[in-house]
């Protein structure tokens, strides 16, 4: 697969996962191999990864985003979004495997912009780069953050040092019945400035 086409057909996909198809623990290692590579900050490689592919581990945690997820969306619009990301709460115990990345070190909403925004820099690239390569794989995935409302409650199912370690999102990974095209987009030219700020 060409890398501009990975880059642009590699969509969030919630209701288009075979949830009958098992992924197996040597392609989410390959595409893991891959992910490793990204860059982070100063070189610390801190990420780390939990795979999740036990039934019950997947419905205790299924059980906490859709409590998350309740109160959001029953305040969003009725849209094609929402209605996903309804489906991903109703099924999520369901997909194949659920990917946890990790970054050691724990986030505090006090702590300084710079140094927040490197924590999530170093994990975010790693994160892309193994979604690129489900893609290139016939994978399918989505990057959620919705159980974050109980990370205290996960760490502790998966004996995750809370006080230590600060999870990011949370990824599905199943097998994708179909393939999309490139999203619509607002125009580059409507989101870039040059040289001063000018419009949003």
């Amino acid at each position: 697969m060409l890398i501009d086409e990975a880059l642009t057909t590699t969509r969030a996909v919630r209701r288009g996962i075979d949830l009958r198809r098992p992924v197996t623990r040597g392609v989410i290692e390959q595409c893991l191999r891959i992910a490793v590579q990204a860059p982070t900050a100063a070189n610390r490689q801190d990420w780390r990864f939990v795979g999740i592919d036990d039934p019950g581990l997947k419905h205790t945690i299924a059980d906490y985003y859709r409590a998350a997820s309740t109160a959001y969306l029953e305040r969003a619009p009725n849209t094609a979004d929402t209605e996903s990301a309804r489906f991903l709460a109703q099924h999520i115990d369901r997909m194949p495997v659920l990917l946890l990345p990790c970054v050691n070190g724990r986030h505090s909403p006090s702590e300084h912009p710079a140094r927040t925004a490197s924590r999530y820099g170093s994990l975010y690239p790693a994160v892309w780069s193994f979604m690129l390569a489900a893609r290139s794989r016939g994978l399918a995935t989505a990057f959620t953050t919705v159980h974050l409302a109980y990370e205290r409650e996960v760490a502790d199912l998966l004996g995750i040092p809370y006080e230590e370690v600060t999870q990011g999102c949370l990824v599905p990974v199943g097998y994708a019945r179909r393939w999309f095209g490139p999203a619509p987009r607002r125009p580059v030219t409507e989101v870039t400035n040059w040289n001063r700020w000018r419009h949003g």
